[in-house]
This record gives C-alpha cells, sequence and structure tokens, in this order.
C-alpha cells in the first residue's frame, strides 16, 4: 500500500471523525459565540449557500447525507429563524426551493470567516509556501474525490 495514500485517508478519517461531532461548532461556542438556532440547520444554510443554484428539501438532504424529513425538520428551523426562504421552482410548480435570506448570507459569512481564522490559528506556524502548498494540493484533491464519487 502507498504510505502517502494511507497517511492522507487517516488524516481525512480524523477530519470527518471531528466534523461528526461537529467540532468547529463546539469551538466557537467556546470562544463565544451565542444562537440559539442548531448547528446542524447551519450545516443545511451551508449546503444551501454552496449549491450554486437554489436546491430542493430533498437535495439538501442528499448533500447532508440525511433522510428527507430530517431536511425537513431542519428547513422548518431554518425558516423559523429567518435564514432560508422558500420560492417556487418555475420550472416545477410542485418543488420548492431554498435561498439564503440576508440573515442567512450574513451568517455563512460568519461561519466562513471563522472557519477561516480557525485554519490561519492552526497554521499560524507554518512556512508560508507549505501553507500555499496545502492550499493548492487540498482543493486540487477534494476536486478530484468530489468527481469521483459523484
Amino acid at each position: 500500500m502507498d504510505r502517502n495514500a494511507d497517511s492522507i485517508a487517516r488524516a481525512l478519517a480524523t477530519l470527518r471523525r471531528a466534523q461528526s461531532r461537529r467540532a468547529l461548532g463546539r469551538l466557537s461556542r467556546e470562544r463565544g459565540r451565542t444562537s440559539p438556532v442548531p448547528d446542524a440547520v447551519y450545516e443545511l444554510l451551508d449546503i444551501v449557500a454552496a449549491a450554486g443554484r437554489a436546491p430542493t428539501v430533498t437535495e439538501a438532504a442528499a448533500a447532508l447525507g440525511i433522510d428527507q424529513p430530517r431536511a425537513s425538520r431542519l428547513t422548518a428551523q431554518a425558516l423559523e429563524a429567518g435564514l432560508v426562504r422558500r420560492r417556487a421552482d418555475q420550472a416545477d410548480g410542485r418543488r420548492s426551493l431554498l435561498e439564503p435570506t440576508a440573515e442567512g448570507r450574513r451568517a455563512i459569512e460568519e461561519i466562513q470567516a471563522f472557519r477561516a481564522r480557525v485554519v490561519a490559528e492552526v497554521t499560524a506556524g507554518w512556512d508560508r509556501d507549505d501553507r500555499a502548498v496545502l492550499a493548492k494540493l487540498l482543493a486540487r484533491f477534494t476536486e478530484d474525490f468530489s468527481a469521483l464519487v459523484r
């Protein structure tokens, strides 16, 4: 087995476990973020904002890897919090699409800024070139990985 591939796979498993424990959400709360909205609602918002086009609840469920009823509950919470809104799909009136509200876009910007600060903190002792190489290769890896698993 390729040692580098094994090392990358183990690192990805570590990140996946941290993600499943919602480590960034916990760190954010430890650093003073207060929100009555559960972290899972922000994960839904992240999917809605990153989709490139307004997704349906079913599409958001698939992207999150959860069932449609759970996605519907998260959507209801996001709607109640004013983070997303539904709009009719002009191509198919039976479907409704989710899109972030202005408040939702502000929340996403805050989340993205927090993530960037955490990455900057983690890599603060790294050489600038090492950070640049990681950024380039990680982006390439995620693109290739996404293409493979679609």
